[in-house]
């Protein structure tokens, strides 16, 4: 399989559990579901605007999204980005992932995921005594928890800038033509960008809802659309061994059915833990339906080796694991000899001069080795190195992969019907007229 962007995938830590003769029988079911997601048949299938989106962004597109972005970058300290669930947690995860806002960009902060008052509050304190921007991301603007915080940051917008000053720094993300922050947007004469309609919200990074705050935060949104679309590109083969998103699904598949329930996406870089929040939604409301689905869980070592480790090395062997890993992490930093009065009591001494990096990497070779050893079928997404074009590449794949996985699973990966029953439950208990 070809490199995409530094990254690949390694599927053979896993053929103790999967054979390759079952996963290579898998192959006519898998290039049924992608004949059928190319050709937009199935259910689900008036949602798949996400599928051909990274060859498709223009550049007239992404000259407005870059200028926006200078804009803020002109006129503010602090931008808020207000959504919950996929109209937050990809510009999130590709923000953490680079290391945050570029020198010279405001500083991004998220509210409205969630109804936790501390959340809130924090955003509140990082605009205090700051110039600030809203971004205000819904497709409907009456989901509780943004509108909420919206409500409240708007107000204050109003009473820091007045009314005409407040429109100025507010940008909605939102419906073509309907809903209510749409009309809001309308009456109050913001700026809007256009989330659409064939793209479901866990599958937005790459509209507006992804693409305008991180392009105020000086992040290289060119290169991250590059990425994926080379990602979609080597994806669209039917080859399944040179397919990572292909072989990627069919492989949690064969698993699944052999029992192995919970996927634990384990990475060893801690600025690619919020890329594992993004996958959890993305495969949970992708697949757990119906009685159906591999449980997606996340953690980030080696940290958690020393917590939730035992665990996948010892608990019930109903786990798979797939790593997330990186080679390499510009600028270097080595072991240093000691700095004196120690005398190599600490016992490092035979790591002097060595590449943290290195040793993270011999961290995760023995973590392999171990879990595989304990009973846990293994996978690899390997990355060269951090950057927009490989987190884009990432973003492709697992976007690919879980619609296929969903289709294997015989679920619609496209709605979430789930996810209504809490709020039903709780609109009733807080007296919303109607509910």
């Amino acid at each position: 399989m070809d490199k995409v962007h530094g990254i690949t995938l390694d599927i053979a830590p896993s053929e103790a559990f999967l054979p390759p003769a079952d996963l290579a029988a898998l192959a006519p079911r898998v290039s049924a579901v992608a004949a059928d997601l190319a050709a937009g048949r199935g259910p689900g299938s008036e949602y798949l605007g996400w599928l051909d989106l990274p060859a498709t962004i223009s550049g007239q597109h992404l000259d407005s999204l870059e200028a926006a972005g200078v804009q803020a970058q002109s006129d503010c300290e602090v931008c808020v980005v207000i959504g919950i669930g996929g109209s937050y947690l990809g510009a999130r995860a590709v923000l953490d992932a680079l290391g945050g806002s570029a020198a010279g960009a405001p500083e991004i902060v998220f509210a409205g995921t969630g109804l936790c008052t501390a959340s809130l509050r924090r955003a509140l304190a990082a605009v205090k005594g700051r110039d600030f921007r809203l971004v205000v991301i819904s497709k409907s603007g009456t989901t509780l928890e943004p509108a909420v915080s919206f409500r409240i940051l708007r107000g204050l917008l109003q009473e820091r800038y007045g009314e005409e000053g407040a429109a100025a720094r507010i940008d909605a993300v939102t419906d073509a033509s309907r809903g209510a922050l749409r009309q809001l947007a309308d009456q109050s004469g913001w700026r809007t960008w256009i989330i659409p309609d064939d793209v479901g919200g866990r599958f937005s990074v790459l509209t507006p809802v992804g693409l305008l705050p991180l392009a105020m935060a000086g992040v290289d949104i060119r290169g991250l659309v590059v990425g994926a679309a080379d990602m979609r590109e080597v994806c669209l083969t039917d080859d399944m061994r040179a397919n990572p998103a292909h072989l990627y699904a069919a492989t949690r598949f064969g698993l699944y059915e052999r029992g192995f329930h919970t996927e634990v996406l384990a990475t060893f870089h801690s600025g690619l833990a919020t890329i594992g929040e993004w996958w959890k939604q993305l495969y949970g409301e992708s697949e757990g339906k119906e009685g159906k689905g591999i449980f997606p869980a996340s953690t980030v070592y080696t940290t958690d080796l020393h917590s939730l480790g035992q665990y996948v090395q010892d608990g019930r062997r109903n786990l798979l694991e797939t790593f997330l890993v990186v080679r390499e992490d510009e600028p270097a930093i080595k072991v240093p000899k000691d700095p004196g009065g120690g005398e190599g009591l600490d016992g490092l001494d035979y790591l002097v001069g060595q590449r943290l990096d290195a040793i993270n990497w011999k961290a995760y070779e023995g973590t392999l080795e171990a879990h595989g050893e304990g009973g846990v079928p293994c996978l690899s997404l390997q990355l060269d190195c951090v950057t927009a074009g490989a987190i884009g590449g990432l973003i492709s794949l697992f976007e690919k992969g879980v619609a296929v996985g969903g289709r294997l699973l015989d679920v619609n990966p496209f709605d979430q019907p789930g996810v209504e029953a809490y709020k039903r439950a709780m609109f009733r208990l807080l007296g919303k007229p109607g509910a």
